[in-house]
C-alpha cells in the first residue's frame, strides 16, 4: 500500500485574463466600474478574472471603509497583483477640475469633469457635527424649468451608478482628512439636489441608493434616513422609489400649489398636476413612514403670495395631517435671471400662513450662493454662461407674459376652490 502522502500544489493567483474586457469602452457610456456591480457581481467578477471570490469583499472594504482606489494602500492583496487589479476595476471615472470654496471653507463646490468631456457639479457642506453632500445624477437637467441654471442648460446625458458613488467618496475622503473646514469630518448626509432629475435617471440612482445604505462591504452602510432624494414630479417613480424598501427621505420641488402657475414653472405639470403628484407623495408617506419635504423657491411677486400659501396648506391638511414638511428657498439668484427672491415680509407672511394652518414650516439655509452653489444655480462652469443666460432670461419672459394673470388672484380664491371642491363631493 502507497502511504506517500498527496501532494498538494499551492494555490496560484494569476492576473487578469487578457480576454476580459470589463472596463473596455462602451459606446456612449462610461467604463464599467467595480461599483456598478452589488456584491455577488463584484465577487462573480473576480472570480471570472482568476482570483479567489473573498479578494472582492477586500477591494470593497477599500473602497467603501477607506474611501480608496490606490493600489498602494491595499497591502492585503497580492503586491505583484494588486496595481493591475485595481486599475482593471476601479477605472478613473471623474477628474477634478477645481474646487471653489465659500462661507469660510464650510462650503466646497467641485466641478467634475466625466469621462466624455461633460461636466458635472457637487457641493459639499460643514456643519457643527456632520457635513452633507449635494450631488449630480445627471450632465445637465431635461426639465427645462426656468428659474434654474441646470434647468436651461438642457440635458447633456446620465449618469452611471459608479459616477454618482465617485461623487460621494471623493467627499468623504475630503472631510475625514481635514480638507472641509480646517478638521476631520464625517459626511453623514447626501441630498440628491445637484445636477439633474433623479428619478429620470432611476435605474442608476436606485442602485447608487443601494451602494450609500448597505453595509461594507455591500456599501458605504449610511443610515437611509440621512439621504434626500428631490424630484419635480415624476409620479410613477415616485411609486417606484416607495416600493424599493429604502426609507429616503423624499422632497417634491413644488414651487406652486395651483397648476395654473405650475404648469409655467415646472413644465412636467403638464403631464402630472399637482393632486397628482401630492397624492403621490401622500403614498410615499404611507409606506416608507417618512414625512415627505415640500420644496419651494419663493420668487418675488410670483408665488410667494399669502394665498398661495393658505391653498398650499388646504391642499397638504386635506391629505391627512403631519406627513409634509414645507421649506420656503428665497430664490437663489442664475445667469440672466429676471426673478429675484421674496423680500423678508413677504417671505414672513408666506411662512406664517402655513405655520398658522398647522403645517410644519422651515425657511431653507442657502449656502453657496456666492459661488454659484446653492439650489437652482448649479450649471457647471465650462458650459456656454452665456447661452444659458440668453435662455433663462428668454424662459423666463414668456412665463412672465403667460401668467400675469395669475398675480392677482382674489383673495377669496382658497374659499372659492374650497366651495367648488365642496360642491362637486356633495353632487
Amino acid at each position: 500500500m502507497n502511504t506517500k502522502p498527496k501532494q498538494v500544489k499551492p494555490r496560484v493567483e494569476s492576473g487578469p485574463r487578457p480576454t476580459l474586457t470589463f472596463t473596455e469602452q462602451r459606446h456612449g457610456k462610461p467604463p464599467r466600474h467595480f461599483v456598478d456591480l452589488d456584491r455577488a457581481g463584484r465577487r462573480a467578477l473576480i472570480k471570472d478574472m482568476g482570483f479567489p471570490a473573498f479578494r472582492a469583499d477586500q477591494l470593497s472594504k477599500h473602497y467603501f471603509e477607506h474611501n480608496t482606489v490606490d493600489p498602494a494602500d491595499m497591502t492585503d492583496l497580492p503586491a505583484a497583483q494588486r496595481e493591475q487589479l485595481a486599475a482593471h476595476v476601479f477605472p478613473p471615472l471623474i477628474t477634478k477640475i477645481r474646487d471653489q470654496i465659500a462661507d469660510g471653507g464650510d462650503t466646497v463646490k467641485t466641478l467634475w469633469r466625466l469621462f466624455d468631456g461633460a461636466v458635472v457639479e457637487s457641493v459639499l457642506m460643514k456643519y457643527p457635527d456632520r457635513a452633507t453632500l449635494c450631488i449630480s445624477s445627471q450632465a445637465g437637467c431635461g426639465m427645462a424649468c426656468p428659474f434654474c441654471a441646470t434647468g436651461q442648460a438642457g440635458l447633456t446625458r446620465n449618469l452611471s451608478t459608479a459616477e454618482i458613488v465617485e461623487q460621494l467618496r471623493w467627499a468623504r475622503h475630503m472631510a475625514e482628512s481635514g480638507e472641509l473646514g480646517g478638521e476631520p469630518i464625517r459626511v453623514t448626509n447626501v441630498v440628491f439636489m445637484g445636477m439633474g432629475e433623479p428619478l429620470a435617471n432611476y435605474k442608476a440612482v436606485r442602485e447608487a441608493l443601494h451602494r450609500m445604505i448597505e453595509p461594507s462591504p455591500e456599501g458605504f452602510g449610511m443610515s437611509a434616513r440621512s439621504i434626500t432624494v428631490s424630484t419635480v414630479g415624476l409620479v410613477p417613480v415616485i411609486d417606484q422609489l416607495a416600493a424599493e424598501g429604502l426609507p429616503v427621505t423624499l422632497a417634491v420641488s413644488l414651487h406652486a400649489p395651483d397648476d395654473g402657475l405650475r404648469d409655467d414653472l415646472i413644465p412636467i405639470n403638464s403631464r402630472y398636476k399637482v393632486a397628482q403628484l401630492l397624492d403621490a407623495a401622500r403614498r410615499y408617506f404611507v409606506a416608507t413612514g417618512r414625512r415627505v419635504s415640500i420644496e419651494y423657491a419663493l420668487i418675488k411677486n410670483m408665488n410667494d403670495h399669502a394665498w398661495r400659501a393658505r391653498l398650499l396648506a388646504h391642499e397638504l391638511n386635506k391629505r391627512g395631517k403631519g406627513w409634509a414638511h414645507v421649506n420656503p428657498i428665497p430664490l437663489n439668484p442664475t445667469p440672466g435671471s429676471i426673478w429675484t427672491a421674496s423680500s423678508n415680509k413677504a417671505t414672513q407672511t408666506f411662512v406664517r400662513t402655513l405655520l398658522d394652518a398647522g403645517i410644519s414650516t422651515t425657511v431653507r439655509d442657502t449656502r453657496g450662493s456666492d459661488i454659484d452653489g446653492a439650489c437652482g444655480q448649479l450649471a457647471a462652469e465650462t458650459l456656454d454662461r452665456d447661452n444659458v443666460s440668453r435662455r433663462a432670461a428668454q424662459a423666463q419672459a414668456a412665463v412672465e407674459a403667460r401668467i400675469a394673470v395669475h398675480r392677482q388672484e382674489p383673495d377669496n380664491l382658497l374659499e372659492v376652490m374650497t366651495d367648488r371642491i365642496d360642491g362637486g363631493r356633495n353632487g
